[in-house]
């Protein structure tokens, strides 16, 4: 499948979806998902497919549903994980961080996010030209630079 688990790729999208019957709709990174910190975190991953077999059986395994990872030396915690499915009926389900679900049918999106890591050191220690080129390429919001960070202008 294809997995966030602490790195973008742990599959080829297009093997994904010839070696098995899903649709990935989208795997990419999440902005503002890294704890802020003069080295910030790593970035937190999204992922969403359509399952496209019946009684599909899914394993979640982790940790950091309930607690994200933490920063350190003033450095600010990373984004929590966490799995959703919505079944063609409308239901949800939020499977626990280890869990085992059953019957899955097709059509159901899964959706996925893969926390960030927490940041190290003051967050308004961050190199400026760092953090701007960061707000540029969409990594870091204008406002997480001005509220978190302190960058002004």
């Amino acid at each position: 499948m294809i997995d966030a688990s602490g790195g973008l790729l742990d599959q080829d999208y297009e093997m994904f979806e010839q070696q098995t019957p899903h649709l990935l709709l989208k795997h990419e990174l999440l902005p503002d998902s890294a704890g802020p910190g003069q080295w910030r975190g790593g970035l937190g991953v999204e992922t969403v497919f359509q399952i496209g077999s019946d009684d599909t059986q899914l394993v979640t395994f982790g940790d950091g549903d309930f607690e994200p990872a933490f920063g350190l030396f003033g450095g600010g915690p990373g984004t929590l994980n966490f799995i959703r499915l919505q079944y063609p009926d409308g239901t949800t389900v939020v499977p626990k961080n280890k869990d085992l679900i059953t019957g899955v049918p097709s059509g159901t999106v899964y959706h996925q996010q893969a926390g960030g890591g927490g940041g190290y050191g003051d967050p308004r220690l961050r190199d400026r030209a760092v953090l701007r080129e960061e707000v540029r390429n969409g990594v870091v919001s204008a406002e997480a630079a001005r509220d978190l960070y302190g960058l002004v202008g």
